[in-house]
């Protein structure tokens, strides 16, 4: 059965990449394994059909035969799971692989995404400038420590694995901020990701399918 994923109609970054089924396009593309996409607009995230699928109205999704998963962290470890590539062969190397997975969505993302939300939601307030102050000092202590552990190995553990497909994920939300850039060995892992042949297919389709919808 062919995969298909559910991707935003015009995504409100812009076409720049980071929204979340960009994760599970690269992972799909890591794995060689085809897949179709279903764009949807915002309205159509919040109607039945969709909710079918997704309880909280967001994407991706995604559907192979009977299966319907959402959560991208999910649906990229479920891809891990099934097909090689992304996933040491060592069930120790398995494990840490997918600690590094936890890690890139709740330890690190949590704070990067606080900050994205107190900009959006706060940069009128009064409060802001201290609020932005404090969620930067939390992100830096957590890409220390990250750079810490990096050192100047190529990737978190070993070969190339959804630890560090996440992880890269995870860090290009900070791109142009000015905090990756603190930690020159995180900035040229970041980078690394980029440069993958699947990395470059999975924006490229993304871009497409924005730059289609946008003409529209």
């Amino acid at each position: 059965m062919m995969i298909t994923i559910t991707a935003f109609e015009r995504s409100p970054d812009g076409g720049k990449g980071l929204a979340r089924d960009m994760r599970v396009r690269w992972a799909l593309e890591e794995v060689g394994q085809p897949y179709d996409v279903r764009l949807l607009s915002f309205k159509a995230m919040k109607e039945p059909a969709h909710l079918a699928l997704n309880p909280f109205g967001q994407i991706p999704t995604y559907e192979e035969g009977d299966l319907a998963l959402f959560e991208s962290g999910a649906i990229v470890l479920h891809i891990a799971e099934r097909h090689a590539g992304l996933l040491p062969d060592d069930a120790n190397g398995r494990a840490r692989a997918i600690a590094w997975m936890f890690a890139a969505l709740t330890t690190i993302e949590e704070p990067i995404i606080d900050r994205e939300a107190a900009r959006y939601l706060e940069g009128d307030k009064p409060w802001f400038t201290q609020r932005l102050r404090i969620v930067d000092e939390r992100i830096r202590k957590r890409l220390r420590e990250l750079s810490a552990r990096l050192g100047d190995v190529e990737w978190l553990d070993g070969a190339f694995s959804a630890g560090d497909l996440e992880m890269v994920s995870v860090l290009l939300r900070l791109k142009g901020s000015g905090l990756l850039e603190e930690n020159p060995n995180l900035s040229a892992y970041v980078a690394r990701g980029e440069a993958r042949p699947a990395y470059k297919r999975a924006f490229e389709a993304q871009l497409e399918a924005f730059t289609t919808a946008s003409a529209v």
